[in-house]
């Protein structure tokens, strides 16, 4: 029997686990889950309903601090196309950012995130003040911290000029502002507790729901930022509880191996529009059949003579995981004969990460043909492969 979203939070809200971690395919709702997690931690008032709700994503009436997709209404393009100016990253007014950025002074610890995320010549630069003037026309410095410019710096006198990062870089500027705001928040309230004082804003803080803040990782990043996080978790104190989505088994492995305290689950939806949350042990490919998903990616692929860049990763990872699962040392032993050859092949497009699109271009037919012959290679010569046919 299926369970609408709202069940399923109130499901979430009873249970006493200090993580709560749920794998979910894109598309299945997990953003829709954290809203209605939010709305039963922090109901909107009357005077709230008519106001907008990405005019304070981060934070829910103090109870709950919160990213999600809509954090990212927070920030917007100033491009002034008219007057060909300089291309800006706008900040709307919220007192999260006004914490973490004017009160805290965390600009460089956010900037310090972004860069290891991303590329460390790519620098923001915040806006930290600018100069009114009041009824006697007398100048005042005001604090702002409400634009960003991006440039590339070089290594020497002459930069880039500001530019306008990619909506991936975007994402992870806007991760890097709230796992600093994170990493300051648990700090201010571990402190606070070993002091014996509350901790003003965020005494009644209950809940970090963290929904899906990996869609443009490579696996290095996503691998350190599984382990960030869960550092972040084990440091915070125990009445503090985290809830995390992804739709990233590396993300969720990271997480599911790092932290000891946890519930797994995978929500579904059902035929009829309800959900269902199924609780798992163990990490995505013995819980969530990952392993399958691969091999169904790749065949419908194939059958729809659909196959792209992405699908020599797929593949990769598909003879990474049988490999591991037989005791292989490398994957590429499970290869057929000319195995430096199909190895590099599959290499040169699993790299497409680090080079330009015009590097490496869309596979051509006898390269989707070697996806077809090692796909049908794979599952016709390894003994595991053979054992889930027949299982079938």
């Amino acid at each position: 029997m299926g369970h609408t979203l709202a069940e399923i939070a109130q499901q979430l809200i009873d249970s006493n686990k200090k993580v709560q971690l749920i794998y979910a395919f894109n598309g299945v709702g997990k953003t829709r889950l954290s809203r209605e997690f939010k709305q039963f931690i922090a109901p909107k008032t009357e005077t709230e309903e008519d106001e907008s709700d990405s005019t304070e994503p981060w934070l829910a009436r103090e109870k709950i601090l919160y990213y999600s997709a809509f954090t990212e209404d927070l920030f917007y393009w100033d491009n002034d196309l008219e007057l060909d100016s300089v291309p800006k990253l706008k900040i709307q007014p919220n007192s999260f950012t006004d914490w973490i950025l004017i009160e805290q002074g965390q600009d460089q610890n956010i900037i310090t995130n972004f860069q290891r995320f991303t590329n460390n010549k790519l620098t923001p630069k915040f806006n930290e003040e600018y100069t009114i003037h009041d009824k006697d026309n007398q100048p005042i410095t005001v604090k702002a911290f409400s634009e960003v410019t991006f440039s590339i710096q070089r290594g020497d006198d002459e930069g880039s000029g500001n530019i306008k990062i990619s909506k991936g870089e975007e994402s992870n500027f806007v991760w890097s502002i709230f796992y600093t705001m994170l990493e300051q928040i648990i700090g201010v309230l571990k402190e606070n507790e070993a002091s014996g004082i509350e901790s003003g804003d965020f005494t009644n803080l209950k809940y970090v729901f963290i929904d899906d803040p990996v869609s443009s990782l490579d696996e290095n990043h996503l691998i350190e930022l599984g382990v960030n996080v869960a550092e972040l978790i084990k440091s915070s104190n125990q009445n503090l509880k985290f809830l995390i989505t992804t739709h990233s088994p590396l993300f969720f492995n990271v997480l599911y191996s790092e932290l000891s305290t946890k519930s797994s689950y995978m929500l579904e939806q059902l035929e009829d529009g309800n959900f269902s949350l199924v609780k798992k042990d163990g990490d995505s490919n013995k819980s969530f059949s990952y392993h399958l998903y691969l091999k169904k990616t790749l065949e419908e692929a194939i059958n729809q003579r659909a196959i792209q860049k992405y699908h020599f990763m797929l593949l990769r990872n598909l003879y990474e995981k049988t490999a591991m699962f037989l005791g292989y040392p490398q994957w590429k032993d499970l290869l057929p004969n000319e195995k430096e050859s199909y190895y590099n092949r599959i290499i040169h497009f699993n790299s497409h990460r680090k080079l330009s699109n015009e590097e490496v271009k869309e596979p051509t037919e006898p390269e989707k043909q070697m996806v077809v012959f090692l796909l049908k290679h794979l599952i016709e010569n390894s003994r595991y492969w053979q054992e889930e046919t027949q299982n079938d």
